[in-house]
């Protein structure tokens, strides 16, 4: 579920044409200083990963998406493993989609409705002996 409101932000950033997409493309962007958030796909390269976050350090947030290449396809139309929001209010929309809890991690405590009674109830219809 939540994977989907993130790629839907994601495809609002790429139909505004706020959304830059690959390693040099994102850098240059960030050295620009016009990324306002930069997105590494779950299967990222660990280079990659490690160029990108030292060559975004102090200019804008890298962040790790829990969707791969391939699940971002439909939006890139190529596989890319970087991706940069290049407005404010839209990168303020992805990380809130990033940072939102996945509805079955809520605690049992905060959803009564969710908690599974521990013993049976007794039966209404009791016969007296």
């Amino acid at each position: 579920m939540q994977t989907n409101k993130l790629l839907g932000a994601l495809g609002l950033c790429r139909r505004a044409g706020k959304l830059a997409l690959g390693s040099d493309r994102v850098l240059e962007q960030a050295a620009r200083g016009r990324a306002a958030l930069v997105l590494l796909a779950a299967d990222a390269s660990g280079r990659t990963a490690r160029r990108l976050r030292e060559g975004c350090e102090g200019l804008c947030p890298v962040r790790s998406l829990p969707l791969s290449q391939t699940e971002l396809l439909p939006l890139t139309n190529r596989p890319t493993a970087v991706l940069a929001v290049l407005d404010e209010n839209l990168a303020r929309l992805c990380e809130g989609c990033l940072d939102a809890a996945p509805p079955d991690a809520e605690p049992a405590a905060a959803n009564p409705a969710a908690a599974k009674p521990t013993a049976e109830p007794e039966p209404k219809n009791k016969s007296i002996k």
